[in-house]
């Protein structure tokens, strides 16, 4: 687990709180002064922070909590920040707590009791939620039901509280700055997912890059992710079956300066057979990643001088 130490002239410093795990930060935050690249990688989904009072009330831990994680994506990321100065954003709250992923009223109020449920609380539209995976995580596909018991809404504010708005508000803070710094800045929001299946006889992708189909960056960056992509052999999707979810709805702003891409890595390409635990293909993905962040990084350092800080307009209306 991240102990929140700086290296170098890298300042951690954690914050927020994780709700019966006294003592652990809810998230890590590692960024040089002054930044030495536009970049801010962050991964939401890889803590692992978890409580016995959590643990307690999940049906199935051992196997859930694999499935929740992106599986040590904290340690590739880290990689990546060492090779290339980037700053750094870890969550040590774990996604079954609450997921950084999500909107905060991305709730399945059929989680809680009757009696329990704010006034006028119905349960959102949203396509996360029908699908189990809202800010708490209820069921997942294959598994059922998650809990054992029904969540109390204080414990949702809570989890709100100390993991979930500061982790954001952290978040919006770190980009302003660089972009403040550099004229503009970029977001790699870090994830990993299950092994993709093969379409069309084409293999299948071992990365996809997410922008929300345009509108979490300018152009040019997409452009110079798939060349590079390219360059490195990496088979590459762009937006399928991952455009990209909260985190880049709320925090990419392109008109003023701050780009966000969602990149999701195969995790048997770091995993072990298991995908429990790091293998061999580690250390090729963060040299590979790592090379990804230094072009990109060179990117969006020209586009902020072009623009004076202004930011770019998007590709397309």
């Amino acid at each position: 687990m991240n102990d929140g130490s700086g290296e170098n002239d890298s300042q951690g410093c954690g914050r927020g709180w994780i709700p019966g795990a006294p003592g652990i930060p809810a998230f890590v935050l590692h960024a040089s002064e002054p930044s030495a690249i536009p970049v801010l990688i962050a991964v939401p989904h890889g803590g692992r922070a978890y409580s016995r009072a959590l643990l307690h009330d999940m049906r199935h831990p051992e196997s859930a909590v694999l499935r929740l994680e992106d599986r040590y994506a904290d340690r590739l990321a880290q990689g990546v920040a060492r090779e290339t100065g980037a700053g750094l954003l870890v969550a040590n709250a774990p996604r079954a707590m609450i997921d950084l992923n999500r909107a905060p009223d991305d709730v399945d109020w059929d989680m809680f009791a009757q009696a329990d449920r704010p006034a006028g609380a119905v349960r959102p539209s949203s396509r996360r939620v029908r699908s189990g995976l809202g800010l708490i995580p209820r069921r997942l596909a294959g598994m059922g039901e998650l809990w054992r018991r029904r969540m109390e809404s204080a414990e949702l504010a809570r989890r709100i509280e100390g993991i979930h708005a500061p982790y954001h508000a952290t978040l919006a803070r770190a980009l302003a700055d660089l972009r403040d710094r550099w004229g503009a800045a970029l977001l790699i929001d870090l994830h990993s997912m299950p092994p993709l299946p093969a379409r069309g006889g084409m293999p299948p992708a071992e990365v996809v890059i997410g922008d929300r189909f345009g509108a979490a960056c300018h152009g040019r960056l997409i452009g110079a992710a798939f060349s590079q992509m390219a360059v490195l052999r990496r088979e590459a999707a762009h937006n399928r079956p991952y455009a990209g979810g909260y985190v880049l709805e709320r925090h990419a702003d392109p008109r003023k300066g701050i780009h966000a891409l969602q990149i999701e890595i195969d995790r048997s390409c770091y995993l072990d057979a298991g995908l429990a635990e790091p293998g061999e293909g580690m250390a090729a993905m963060v040299e590979d990643i790592s090379t990804l962040v230094r072009r990109l990084a060179g990117v969006v350092s020209d586009m902020g001088q072009e623009q004076g800080g202004k930011g770019w307009p998007l590709a397309a209306e």
